[in-house]
């Protein structure tokens, strides 16, 4: 199980790095006022290097690049390595319904000890 979880995370950070998520080039975010962004509400800006600290979802708390709710266009990679969980449409491998003892963590910023 835990080798299919991990052979999904990196052929999803394959295809994000191909691909990048709608919702972090929305041009209707880039006209709003600058705001200060909420930790539970950002998304990683463009650019970033999948499996790195800017590679978070902040809203969906998974990373950028594997989060199918940003990006639905990864849903195709996850259910061709059968990580998909259709009762609650999301990646079995970040279905805390499912799984509840799951914890998917946010990389360590650089420097950080």
């Amino acid at each position: 199980m835990k080798r299919s979880i991990f052979v999904s995370a990196a052929l999803a950070f394959a295809l994000a790095a191909c691909s990048l998520a709608a919702c972090s080039t929305d041009a209707s975010k880039a006209a709003a006022p600058a705001e200060p962004a909420k930790a539970e509400d950002s998304h990683a800006n463009a650019g970033f290097k999948p499996g790195s600290y800017e590679d978070w979802c902040g809203e969906h708390q998974v990373p950028e690049s594997q989060c199918t709710r940003c990006n639905p266009d990864l849903i195709a990679a996850f259910k061709a390595t059968n990580d998909w969980c259709a009762e609650h449409g999301l990646p079995e491998s970040q279905c805390l319904k499912c799984n509840p003892e799951l914890k998917i963590t946010r990389p360590p910023k650089p420097g950080a000890h």
